[in-house]
């Protein structure tokens, strides 16, 4: 593989590779299609009439398999948007004059218009400063503190949010965040888990799904399933479930109770039959290793994070950048860290994601 410079023939000869048939979208995983199970799910959904506003018993059945998966009690409030899902939760825990504790990253602080503040009514998010997306204890020990010296003065912590996977595509050990979550505990803040990618993290980390929540200190997760197949589905899920206390008038008043909830509920259990939102978790991650693997075979390339899920982050020349582009491939481009030369791009796998589509961007590069 090489950078630029070759010749007409070359370029020709190279977009043949690149077959027309490939995926060429790297931009989201939310560009990827509801996969053919949930589709099939809401077609089997329409057979009738059902209770509406999440009395029927697709929503009743979609609670007892979450139980099942997490092995332990539990409320889930099956919600749209993964922004709704966060802003939702954290409603829940923060009253109006308090702050959320977050990664500088974090999807709440950087990525959601405000919703958060605008949910529950006026909290402050605290960002703390971070080399990879993952807070550290000491970080979060010593914010906790400074915050308490603010007294009166200043909004008093009552959450942490942690984002699993990270923005920049990392995934919490589960010791630290049982560590952090131990903190936060002991200084009496509740414990969130932004899961918009949950089920990456669990594949990266070949753990259940309850040692990677709940056994580990997590009181409540927003459980992703838009990124992982669904057309739009995620679910609130409270492990403490006293903190649940009408939240189902705050999903009401945010309008996110569907008449017809069947079709959301749908969605969900289609992810969670037969585990298979934990094997598109594993072949999006597979499709990244993939990815990262060919990337670190070019002179040059520069990835700045490990690749620990289904984003992977690469600094490349201008001119190579600006070819893709050309050539039809889309992607997003991020800041590049000071004093590194090229340009930092975001490249997101999914579940559709094939091994040809990979290779078609490498043969490009």
């Amino acid at each position: 593989m090489v950078w630029a410079g070759s010749s007409g023939a070359d370029c020709e000869a190279e977009e043949h590779i690149v077959s027309e048939a490939i995926r060429k979208n790297f931009a989201s995983d939310n560009t990827a299609p509801a996969c053919p199970e949930v589709m099939a799910a809401l077609i089997g959904a329409n057979g009738g009439p059902a209770a509406s506003y999440g009395e029927d018993d697709e929503t009743a059945r979609l609670e007892v398999r979450f139980r099942e998966i997490f092995g332990t009690d539990l409320l889930c409030f099956p919600v749209t948007t993964g922004t709704a899902a966060n802003a939702l939760a954290l409603s829940a825990l923060v009253p109006p004059y308090g702050a959320v504790l977050c990664d500088q990253s974090a999807h709440i602080a950087c990525d959601e218009a405000g919703a958060p503040e605008f949910f529950t009514h006026g909290a402050k998010l605290l960002p703390l400063p971070s080399a990879d997306g993952r807070i550290t204890p000491d970080a979060l020990r010593e914010a906790i503190a400074a915050n308490r010296e603010g007294g009166v003065h200043a909004s008093p912590a009552r959450a942490v949010s942690l984002t699993q996977t990270t923005e920049w595509g990392t995934v919490y050990p589960i010791a630290q965040v049982a560590a952090l979550a131990a903190i936060a505990h002991e200084a009496g803040l509740a414990v969130h888990m932004d899961g918009a990618r949950f089920a990456n993290a669990v594949a990266h980390l070949g753990c259940t799904a309850a040692e990677a929540s709940w056994h580990a200190g997590i009181d409540v997760l927003s459980f992703g399933g838009t990124k992982n197949g669904a057309m739009a589905a995620e679910a609130v899920l409270f492990f403490d479930t006293a903190r649940a206390e009408d939240f189902l008038r705050r999903v009401k008043r945010g309008g996110h109770l569907w008449s017809k909830q069947r079709f959301l509920s749908a969605q969900l259990l289609a992810l969670l039959e037969a585990d298979l939102w934990l094997r598109h978790g594993r072949q999006a991650n597979a499709m990244a290793q993939r990815l990262a693997h060919g990337l670190r075979r070019l002179p040059g390339a520069i990835l700045p994070f490990p690749v620990e899920s289904n984003e992977v982050f690469v600094v490349l020349p201008e001119a190579v950048v600006s070819r893709l582009e050309t050539s039809g491939f889309v992607f997003h481009r991020w800041t590049t860290p000071p004093g590194v030369n090229g340009v930092l791009i975001r490249l997101v796998t999914h579940y559709a994601t094939e091994q040809a589509d990979v290779d078609g961007f490498l043969g490009a590069l």
